[in-house]
């Protein structure tokens, strides 16, 4: 397992994805400082008796209720308890790994006023492999994070479930296993594990993540598609790009052009093409993903300050200050989510429209549905059938959350983000859009099996040997299933951009 290092106020996304996708992490730099004075803050107005929220009073509407100093652990370990009321499935496990990683990070910048030893239970468990079972739902993405992030606590604390290397075991047993004593919570500490966006800031940069080798294998199987279908790349020249200036728009155009050049395909038709225009969903590409592009890029600069913030509440800002605020509100993150969803939606409508044109005859050439001996066979009717369930499931799907608000906590918390369950469905529309994406990887695969001996260029033929490696040639009706899901899960690993040296979110870094 590699170990990254990340600088509290200061990770870079590349490091957060590398944590999601399976390294453990520590802090880099000199926190303990800044964790010793926000440490010695919290200590010094519990000596003084200071009335001071979070710290020995009661919480939100009950904010005015005095704790006694004889109570101040009890009362951190009751919020715990109390807050712990999620439901749903568990979050995945490279979901926890990130938020642990993430937690950490934020309280290592001093302003939460935790002890060492709390930050040390995050980053501990990170390293054993011991993921707290987090049920997804029951967040509304203000005031923090609370349930969810509160089931991460108390398992931390040794109350529910942890699944220690893939095995789910009482959190008392986990944590004897890896010889970690369960956390004792101190004055303010339970309210600063709670607070904060990580959840939903997981969530959302989980999802980035997944749509960004969604929106690279996208590109790649719309390049094939455009080969498979005799398709133009005069659309893609760079001087049309310029004229209109987007920046999102060029890069696609010239990955497009990259992608294609050389092909013995285009090649074979490029001086006797009868065709005027291709269609929307060939031509326009460059416009609509370009613009994904772009959107993911500034999704990718929202989550990557949110992944570094302070974000619980209240927070020690000097000696003696420690102030209320309202960081834990998540609505940067609600509204970054919303437009992932948007981005994947349309990643999978265009997609699926050349799908379409793979499978009908009249706007390919090719036999219909790419099927041989077609009405004994019936290729991929209903693949594509499949494709435009997913396509519209997305559309249902992408409503933006950020539009919504309920008010909770006797209305002391009277408007929310919604941005973790907005966050939380992107894995869903991930998923979808990347079935559809491998939906249309097969049938352009197969597609260009019809052009066969002439070859595709050679970005793509290795993507091709890829999806051969897995895929067979559909030389006659076959049960289909398992070859959509090693397609699915080619786009998903990343496998598709990279056989085609693409990777968009490692550009999202600048």
């Amino acid at each position: 397992m590699t170990t990254v290092s990340l600088n509290p106020g200061a990770a870079r996304l590349t490091d957060w994805r590398a944590v999601l996708d399976g390294a453990t992490a520590g802090l880099a730099g000199d926190s303990a400082s800044s964790i010793a004075s926000g440490q010695k803050i919290v200590e010094e107005i519990v000596a003084a008796g200071t009335v001071t929220y979070g710290v020995n009073t009661g919480f939100g509407k009950l904010a005015s209720v005095r704790i006694a100093d004889a109570d101040l652990a009890k009362l951190q370990s009751n919020l715990i308890l109390s807050h712990a009321v999620g439901t749903g499935p568990a979050l995945p496990d490279g979901v926890v790994r990130l938020l642990l990683a993430m937690k950490a990070a934020s309280l290592a910048r001093g302003a939460s006023g935790v002890r060492p030893v709390v930050i040390a239970a995050l980053t501990g468990a990170l390293k054993a492999d011991a993921m707290p079972i987090i049920p997804a739902k029951g967040s509304v993405g203000a005031s923090g994070d609370l349930a969810p992030l509160a089931h991460m606590t108390a398992a931390l604390m040794g109350f529910g479930e942890i699944r220690l290397k893939g095995e789910t075991l009482p959190a008392a047993e986990a944590l004897k296993r890896i010889g970690q004593a369960p956390l004792a919570l101190g004055a303010k500490e339970g309210l600063a594990l709670i607070n904060g966006t990580q959840v939903s800031t997981t969530l959302a940069m989980t999802g980035l993540a997944a749509i960004a080798r969604v929106f690279d294998a996208a590109l790649v199987a719309g390049a094939l598609s455009v080969d498979a279908l005799k398709g133009s790349d005069t659309p893609f020249d760079p001087r049309i790009q310029t004229l209109r200036g987007q920046p999102g728009q060029i890069r696609v155009a010239r990955i497009l052009l990259e992608l294609i050049a050389g092909s013995a395909i285009r090649e074979s038709h490029r001086h006797g093409d009868s065709k005027v225009q291709d269609p929307y969903s060939l031509r326009c590409q460059p416009q609509v993903m370009g613009a994904v592009h772009g959107l993911l890029g500034s999704v990718a600069a929202t989550l990557g300050i949110e992944a570094n913030a302070v974000t619980d509440n209240p927070l020690v800002l000097g000696p003696g200050e420690i102030v209320s605020g309202g960081n834990f509100h998540a609505e940067p993150v609600a509204f970054a989510a919303d437009m992932l969803a948007m981005g994947v939606c349309e990643i999978g409508n265009l997609s699926e429209r050349r799908m379409a044109l793979l499978v009908d005859p009249v706007m390919s050439g090719l036999p219909p549905f790419l099927a041989r001996d077609a009405g004994l066979n019936s290729g991929f009717m209903i693949a594509q059938v499949t494709a435009a369930a997913l396509a519209s499931e997305n559309k249902q799907k992408a409503y933006p959350a950020s539009v919504d608000t309920i008010p909770t906590s006797a209305n002391q918390e009277d408007h929310v983000s919604m941005a973790t369950h907005g966050a939380f469905r992107l894995l869903d529309m991930a998923r979808n859009a990347a079935s559809i994406i491998g939906v249309e990887l097969m049938a352009a695969a197969e597609a260009i099996e019809h052009h066969r001996p002439l070859k595709t260029s050679a970005r793509l033929e290795p993507v091709l040997a890829l999806l051969r490696d897995k895929i067979a040639p559909l030389t006659e009706d076959r049960y289909l299933a398992p070859d959509l899901a090693a397609a699915t899960e080619l786009v998903l690993s990343g496998a598709i951009g990279k056989a085609a040296g693409l990777d968009s979110f490692a550009e999202f870094e600048a």
